[in-house]
């Protein structure tokens, strides 16, 4: 097993063990949308926990020297995504921006601080990844900037079906450190959850819509 195929089991177990994302199938979160959800995701958190943020800034370093080694720039989303996007650019020695989710309304109206030169090739770095909708606008931005978004690199995915149709349909590549089905296996390996959870775990990604109700 190589480097890279180990990344998402060891950083979803350092989520849990940080707890940065929680797993309560029993007792669900509510989001900020009344979304019913079995799990609750934080990753700013790792920022407080030095071994856990370089392992994340090295496996994206990994990946991007892997998958991506034409990328000449890396640009974080606002805000989350932004001392991911500095720790990995220092690791690649790269130059690093970040993207606002709207232009300012002031001095300049930027809406990606730093530079991004036309043409250059970036890699977005995000922290998680939802229904996709603002780091596709992030790469978007990278885009109408002048520049090559090569992919949104993300911390954690949930994989809902809506975040992957709305990549697909932008035609934008992302790709996750860690996801969903990941943490699953580990949570359940660490007796975080039960068999009998499962299943209505996996329910929840197939249409969270519906869980809860």
């Amino acid at each position: 097993m190589s480097n890279l195929e180990v990344i998402p089991a060891k950083i979803a177990a350092y989520l849990l063990q940080i707890e940065a994302v929680a797993l309560r199938p029993k007792q669900p979160f509510t989001w900020t949308s009344g979304l019913k959800s079995p799990i609750y995701c934080d990753n700013r958190l790792t920022m407080s926990y030095p071994e856990v943020r370089d392992y994340i800034a090295e496996s994206f370093a990994a990946i991007i020297r892997s998958q991506f080694p034409e990328t000449e720039a890396i640009s974080g989303t606002a805000t989350a995504g932004i001392p991911h996007a500095a720790w990995v650019a220092e690791k690649l020695n790269l130059p690093m921006s970040y993207v606002r989710d709207k232009a300012k309304g002031h001095g300049k109206e930027n809406q990606i601080e730093g530079l991004i030169k036309p043409g250059q090739k970036v890699i977005v770095i995000e922290d998680l990844i939802s229904t996709g909708g603002s780091s596709i606008k992030a790469a978007q931005a990278v885009a109408q900037a002048g520049a090559q978004p090569l992919a949104v690199l993300a911390i954690f995915s949930y994989q809902l079906n809506k975040a992957t149709q709305a990549f697909a349909e932008a035609g934008i590549h992302v790709q996750s450190l860690s996801n969903y089905e990941a943490l699953m296996d580990v949570a359940l390996e660490k007796g975080t959850i039960e068999q009998g959870d499962v299943q209505a775990l996996k329910a929840w990604r197939e249409d969270p819509s519906t869980y809860g109700v």
